[in-house]
This record gives structure tokens, sequence and C-alpha cells, in this order.
């Protein structure tokens, strides 16, 4: 059989030849597939919206808040109610002080049952005793009992648990180890109370003069019974108790607390005097009915510098924070007095608060955070407690010096009480920061 073959195809192209010295062109390159879309960036959120995602965050500041608003207006709502039963403000301000120096006694003794009891068992039988008194004493004024028994009556306001100082342990215990989300904290915690002490006193006022002059104090008992047992209910954010033991110390003989809280005690004598010189100045000028409302914008300017303050990231030692805010309340301070010494203007001296008051907070929150690090595990609420208890020791100092102050050299002068208790606490800070800088984190 013969052999078939398959006709040859046609020849293949010959590849182009180049002339000499050239190369050949690259090969084109196609363009990055674009279809695919991003991927989409989280989206930003406040550090006070992080906050108060925690579970059960939100329950336990309204809470909170509630019980501590009255804070504010137990003072103010107890002297118009005295000076209108008794016709004495003299009487009213006895009574009032002597309330103030035994919540600074017994307010630590509180505060340590509290931390090895637990806040519940403790705040909610504290409060309905504190009520107790705050009822009695309406009922001394309303039946004109004799003046011994108002003393008598308003001493059980003593055992008032500091709600603040509850509150922040809270967030010391949900925050171990986030100190950034804690300074936020704290932050917001200056700011509330200086929202409660800037609208309670308002609120007490208006309330025991528009309605009857014991207003003021039924509204605050029912405010923080109410809220004391809705913070108490929160049990899902309380602090553990811790039992004392004989290595347990008091927090006054912590490293580096003596001297902060005397620091503590200088910054109260500040916002004494300056409450006191204000005052007067106002009715020298003739406008005394509009001392709160001066005095209002300090707390203004405080309450909206601890929001800002907490939204921002803190950098360095705690210890130096504290030291250069001191330092600018300290600066800030003599605004006041260049203000009613220079202008003889209380809208001046009006805006020189306002300013003054913007290094507060920051103040507060520095010093809170440095008390919570230096103070010994599980006794946090007593040492915030002894904080609170220098504020209040020195707010009743500094009255007591500005007011002689006023009397002896006048409202104007007497201004220089709270800058010289800002350079006061200036020189305590510097000697604290000088023995134990807190370089480390501390403790939470």
């Amino acid at each position: 059989m013969p052999e078939t073959t398959t006709p040859p195809g046609p020849p293949a192209p010959a590849a182009p030849t180049l002339p000499p010295g050239t190369t050949a062109p690259a090969a084109p390159t196609l363009p990055p597939d674009t279809t695919a879309p991003a991927a989409p960036k989280p989206p930003r959120t406040s550090p006070y919206a992080r906050l108060f995602a925690l579970p059960g965050a939100r329950a336990f500041t309204l809470g909170n808040l509630i019980a501590r608003f009255p804070q504010g207006m137990f003072s103010i709502s107890a002297v118009i109610m005295i000076s209108g039963g008794r016709g004495s403000y003299a009487l009213a301000g006895a009574v009032t002080a002597t309330g103030l120096v035994a919540n600074a006694v017994v307010g630590p003794w509180t505060a340590r049952l509290v931390d090895r009891h637990g806040q519940a068992r403790i705040a909610v039988p504290a409060a309905l005793v504190s009520a107790c008194g705050s009822l009695a004493l309406l009922l001394c004024v309303h039946l004109g009992t004799p003046d011994w028994t108002l003393f008598a009556a308003y001493l059980a306001t003593a055992a008032t648990p500091n709600t603040g100082g509850m509150s922040r342990a809270r967030w010391a215990h949900l925050l171990q180890g986030d100190a950034k989300a804690l300074h936020t904290a704290n932050s917001f915690e200056q700011a509330a109370d200086e929202l409660c002490y800037m609208l309670g006193p308002v609120v007490a006022a208006f309330l025991c003069g528009s309605l009857f002059p014991e207003a003021g104090t039924l509204v605050s008992v029912v405010l923080m019974v109410t809220g004391m047992l809705v913070f108490a209910a929160q049990r899902g954010t309380e602090p553990p108790p811790r039992a004392r033991t004989e290595a347990t110390r008091s927090p006054l003989r912590a490293r580096g607390m003596p001297p902060l809280l005397i620091a503590f005690l200088a910054l109260g004598a500040v916002f004494g005097s300056l409450e006191v010189g204000t005052v007067a100045f106002a009715d020298a000028q003739g406008h005394k009915v509009w001392a709160g409302a001066v005095l209002a914008l300090q707390a203004a300017g405080s309450c909206a510098a601890g929001l800002v303050y907490g939204a921002t990231k803190p950098s360095g030692p705690a210890g130096r924070r504290h030291v250069l805010c001191v330092a600018a309340t300290a600066a800030l301070m003599t605004l006041p007095l260049l203000a009613a010494a220079v202008t003889g203007s209380l809208w001046a001296l009006a805006g020189a608060l306002l300013i003054a008051g913007m290094a507060t907070a920051p103040t507060m929150v520095t010093g809170m955070t440095l008390i919570q690090r230096r103070t010994p595990p599980g006794q946090l609420n007593e040492g915030m407690t002894l904080a609170v208890t220098g504020l209040l020791g020195g707010i009743a100092l500094g009255s007591a010096t500005g007011g002689a102050a006023v009397e002896h050299w006048g409202p104007t002068t007497a201004y220089a009480v709270p800058a010289a208790a800002a350079a006061t606490a200036l020189l305590l800070s510097l000697y604290g920061y000088a023995r134990r800088p807190d370089r480390g984190a501390g403790p939470a």
C-alpha cells in the first residue's frame, strides 16, 4: 500500500529584524485591578462613648449622679430653712459648719467600711442615716425646738457616703490596666462634681423660694436615697470587698500620701477663700444677688475644661502633670486679684473667675489619679475620701481666713488669700514630686 504524506503548510513568518543599536520595546503592562473596594476604616468614637459602652457603666453612673446632685443642695437648703425659721444667719452658718466638720471626721471611717464590706452593704444604710438627720433637722426647725437640737440632728448627716469616690472606685475596678480610659473616667467624674456644685445651690434656692423653706431639704433627701438605691442595685460593676489584714496599713502611711493630702488642704483653702471674697466683693459693688452666678462661672469653666482634658491623651508621669496643673492654678489665681484691683468691676471679675476655673478640673483629676496610684490595694474608697476630707478642711480654713482678710483689708485685697493658698499648694506638689516622682504606674 502506498505511503501517504501530509502536504506541508505555509511557512511561519520570520521574526522582524531590528536595526542595529536598537532594543525591543518592553511588553505592555496591564493596570492593576481596581475593581475591589478598599477596606472601610473603623468609625472614630469619642473616649466618653467608649467609656459608657462598658456593660453596666451607664446604669451606675445615672444612679450615682442622682445621689450626688444633692451634695450641692444640702448646705444652702439648711441655711435658708434655719435662717427663715429662726431668723439667724449666724445659727444657720454654725449648724452647717458643724455638719461639715463632722463629715470630714466620719467620712474616712465610712469609706473604710465600704472597702471592707462592699458599697451596697454600707452606702445604703449610711445614706438612710444621713436622710434621717436631714429630716430631723427639718422637724426641729418646724416645731421650734431648742437650738441645740439643730446641731444634734444635723450631726447625723455626717454619715453621708462619698458618692463620687465610690463611682471613681468602680471605674478603677472596670478599667484595670487602661490608664488612658481611667484618665477619661476621672475627668468625667470631676466635671460631674463641678456640675453638681454649680447647679445644686441654684435648684435649692429656687425650690425654697418658690415653694416653701423646707422644699430644698425634702427634695435633696428624696434624690439622695433614690439615687443611692439605683446605684447600689448595680452589683455587676461593684468592686469586690477587701477584708483588712495585719499587713494592711492606713492610706495615711502610704508613701507620698501626706504631702499630697496637705496639697488638697491648700487647694480647699483656695476655693473657700475665693467664695467668701467674691460674695464680699459683689456686696461692696451693690450686686450681692449676683454673687452666686459669678461663682458659678468658675465652676462652669472647670466643668468644660475637665471634659476637654478627659478627651486628650495624657502624656508623661502623673506626678509631673499634677505639678504643671497646680502651677497653672497658681498662675491663674492671680487673675481675680488683678481684675478686682485694676478694674473694680464685677463683670471683669466674672471673666477672670471663668478663666481661673479652667485649671481647677485638670488639677483635681491629676490629684485624684495620684491618690488612686498611691493608695494601697483594697482601700481606694478610704484614700479618696481622705482627699475629700482634706478639701473640706481646706474650705473651712479658707473661709475663715478669707473672712478675716475681708474684715481687715477689704474685699479687693482679700483675693490675695486664694492666690497665696494656690502658691502653697504648688510648693507642696513640688515637694511631693521631688520625694516620689511616680515614674511608674503604681497600684491601680
